[in-house]
């Protein structure tokens, strides 16, 4: 495998200096096309527009012209942020809030949820998803093709190998809902799929695609040729995260050239995040073993990582990118949240909302676009049955309620690296936050990880089906 060294898409050798340019009969839709782009797990700092020793230009180019969104927060993990994006709802209010759906688990993200890629087909979207779903992989009525995407290729799980595309010796990796066995590198096909779907797409019809890499979460594999690139890491774990990353940054590079060859991309806003912080702590890297592996993600200055309520779980890297819609160069730091790009996205697409639930999510574009003030003036990091984090304007509460219980609040504004806690000084802060959790814990539905967990252990007990309201009291009420 013999890869190019970190080539950018920006540079003069593609598009029109290769006469590449889309059929003359091919009109341009007027509706702007969506190419929502996901990492897994990625460390805050391991982007170069971050500081990071680990090379993406790709990336760092997306952001120097376009917007860099420096206070964008997604879930703790990896399926609530999923399913908070495709339902611009809080997954509190559907059961996904705690953790993830692992690959023995039957459970899947509801099915009377009103799904993005619903709302864009009705304002006459091609929608189609590359890459890795996690919404629901046991029941074919969670899969992708069944909750709006038109064109479906990847793995449905949330982890697997990067050369067998295979967890526990399953293979998971479909296209249209049939089993696909091949060869290569996932990060690569993903690349190699989205290219070609670009491509071919008939540039008159608006296009949604969500790309979503599995890369960087584990296991840290990587081809050789891009290992090759690091050769100052001497720790296994952290050279193979650089590459994975390094490997990604490529794809998307040749994706957004791929854009340019059909004609699309100055009419296409590119949207760029991870799924949630890097992950620091083992627990949280995957269903293997990990206990002998060194973590390698940095997420720079902020606290903690992946599966936390601390800025280092929950701020991630963003960006967003279209030529003359986006200002270049410009950094947000107003807050924004994974659920409001339901409401960004179909207002710019003109997309119904009517069947959607009530949002959480609220319309941004006037924040990313030209700098205005965010309407967002509280973010709930979660709500779950024995912890709450929730921020409103500058206090954040972290609120854990298993006994001994503990209460933490900061003021992001001049501690956003959570060092001091100083909920004893500010009672008052404190009240109203717990107040706020509370009224949403009323509104939570019982989390389908807890609910699966507590009838397996039963089961494997022996012990008969719940009796009324001991369900009830593991979930945190009705």
């Amino acid at each position: 495998m013999n890869f190019p060294a970190l080539k950018t898409w920006w540079i003069p050798a593609v598009a029109l200096a290769l006469g590449a340019v889309a059929p003359a009969h091919a009109a341009e839709a007027s509706k702007p096309n969506i190419v929502y782009i996901l990492a897994d797990d990625l460390g805050w700092k391991d982007v170069g527009f971050h500081g990071s020793d680990i090379r993406t230009p790709n990336i760092d180019k997306l952001a120097q012209t376009g917007a860099r969104l420096e206070q964008f927060y997604a879930q703790p993990m990896c399926t609530p942020t999923r399913a908070a994006l495709m339902t611009g709802r809080y997954p509190l209010r559907y059961g996904l809030q705690t953790a993830v759906i692992l690959s023995g688990h039957k459970y899947g993200l509801a099915t009377d949820e009103w799904l993005l890629p619903q709302a864009l087909k009705g304002a006459g979207y091609q929608t189609a998803i590359i890459g890795k779903w996690h919404l629901g992989h046991a029941d074919r009525k969670y899969w992708p093709r069944q909750r709006g995407f038109d064109y479906q290729y990847g793995p449905l799980i949330g982890e697997i190998d990067y050369n067998t595309h295979e967890q526990h010796g399953v293979l998971d990796w479909y296209i249209n809902n049939k089993p696909l066995r091949e060869k290569g590198y996932s990060t690569t096909l993903i690349g190699n799929q989205a290219v070609k779907y670009i491509s071919g797409h008939d540039r008159a019809v608006p296009l949604f695609l969500y790309l979503t890499f599995n890369a960087p979460h584990t296991p840290y594999q990587a081809p050789k040729a891009w290992l090759d690139q690091y050769p100052q890491i001497k720790d296994p774990s952290r050279r193979a995260y650089a590459a994975m990353v390094t490997a990604m940054d490529y794809e998307i590079g040749r994706v957004m050239a791929a854009l340019e060859k059909n004609g699309m991309r100055d009419n296409t806003l590119v949207v760029f995040q991870s799924d949630n912080g890097g992950t620091s702590n083992p627990m949280f890297a995957g269903e293997g073993d990990m206990s002998k592996i060194k973590i390698p993600v940095d997420n720079g200055p902020y606290r903690d990582g992946k599966g936390s309520l601390y800025e280092g779980g929950t701020r991630v890297v963003a960006l967003a990118n279209w030529p003359g819609h986006i200002q270049p160069g410009s950094t947000v730091g107003e807050m924004i949240h994974v659920v409001d790009m339901y409401a960004t996205v179909t207002g710019l697409a003109g997309a119904p909302t009517a069947r959607s639930k009530p949002l959480d999510g609220l319309d941004v574009w006037p924040t990313i676009s030209e700098g205005k003030p965010s309407p967002r003036t509280e973010v709930v990091y979660n709500v779950e049955p024995y912890r709450a984090g929730i921020r409103q304007g500058d206090w954040k509460l972290i609120w854990r309620t298993p006994l001994p219980q503990s209460v933490e609040l900061y003021d992001i504004a001049h501690d956003p690296y959570e060092k001091s806690n100083v909920a004893a000084a500010h009672a008052d802060q404190v009240n109203a936050l717990q107040k706020r959790a509370n009224e949403l814990s009323l509104q939570m539905e019982k989390s389908l990880l807890l609910q699966t967990e507590f009838e397996a252990i039963r089961e494997r007990m022996h012990m008969p089906p719940a009796l009324p309201g001991e369900e009830s009291a593991l979930n945190g009420g009705d």
